[in-house]
């Protein structure tokens, strides 16, 4: 199914097409408002069709190398976001949009991830493993995060928002892998789709949140974008020096600072969504778009370095 091939290979030209598309005439995706749960549902269940079981067995074989992973996952890109956050109240920015940075943080685990480290060479196994526990998790940790630093902001609802996760990301996955069980002769072909189901979801979920920001985005501060670009660069940077700190090999390298630098931006825009204003999903928005951008032209100029990378352990 080569559209399928087409659709997760260029997610970050077709995601930066959508968001301008959405800017250009908002009704066209503002139509999604009442979907957007559903679309998030749908890029976690195919997470949940994808994941190879031999995978995962090969990556539970370094346990303490996904516990750092994810451990790193939910503590440098919470500060960061917080960070982020507080330099923007500071110079002004309203509270309800400062806070999608620390949402933005506080969601990290991504099927776009696993796509990316395939396609760049990293250790895929690791990714899923991550991603995996990381999902598992987020129910959890998610909410606590985002009201342990969000609270310096604004009340946040923890309660509602740990339901949110539990109904579009724990159970689309359980579902998900409870399917693969059961496909068969047509297990190939699903898992062949099912990136790209993912692919137009997270475009989807990235073009209405930018429709429904369409009068904000037209006065973002520049400060605002720059906090973007700089909390996915610094989200890479630590994640590939934490590696180091762990004496990963260059495959599991490369994984962590993608999985640390991309996060679960399309997470974020649904909990923003859901549970705040409109304009708390802007920087989730804006995140989702740049670091599919960068992540795309990583995998680029990795596979122009000579040396091959190592397999995954």
């Amino acid at each position: 199914m080569p559209i399928w091939r087409f659709l997760s290979r260029n997610m970050a030209a077709l995601t930066l097409a959508g968001a301008m598309a959405a800017f250009v005439y908002p009704p066209a995706f503002l139509i999604f408002k009442a979907y957007f749960l559903w679309l998030f549902a749908a890029t976690m269940f195919a997470l949940g069709v994808v994941l190879h079981p031999e995978e995962a067995r090969a990556a539970l074989r370094r346990p303490a190398s996904i516990a750092l992973g994810v451990m790193t996952q939910f503590t440098v890109m919470p500060l960061l976001g917080f960070a982020a956050a507080s330099i923007a109240v500071w110079q002004g920015v309203s509270p309800m949009l400062a806070l999608g940075f620390i949402i933005v943080g506080c969601a990290p685990g991504a099927m776009a991830s696993n796509v990316i480290t395939y396609l760049a060479g990293g250790a895929v196994a690791f990714s899923i493993a991550m991603t995996m526990l990381a999902t598992v998790l987020s129910p959890l940790l998610t909410p606590s995060l985002v009201e342990l630093l969000g609270s310096a902001f604004m009340d946040i609802p923890f309660w509602p928002m740990m339901q949110t996760i539990l109904l579009t990301v724990a159970l689309p996955l359980a579902l998900g892998m409870a399917l693969r069980t059961r496909l068969g002769a047509y297990l190939p072909a699903a898992e062949r789709a099912a990136p790209g189901i993912a692919a137009i979801a997270i475009i989807i979920i990235c073009s209405y949140a930018v429709a429904a920001n369409h009068e904000r985005i037209n006065d973002t501060p520049a400060l605002v974008i720059g906090l973007v670009i700089l909390l996915n660069a610094l989200g890479y940077l630590f994640g590939w020096f934490a590696a180091k700190l762990f004496r990963f090999e260059r495959s599991y390298r490369i994984t962590l600072s993608i999985e640390i630098g991309m996060q679960n931006a399309g997470l974020g825009v649904a909990l923003a969504l859901k549970h705040f204003q409109p304009e708390t999903a802007l920087p989730g928005a804006l995140f989702a778009v740049w670091c599919i951008i960068t992540a795309a032209g990583m995998t680029r100029w990795l596979h122009r370095k000579d040396s091959p990378l190592p397999a995954a352990v």
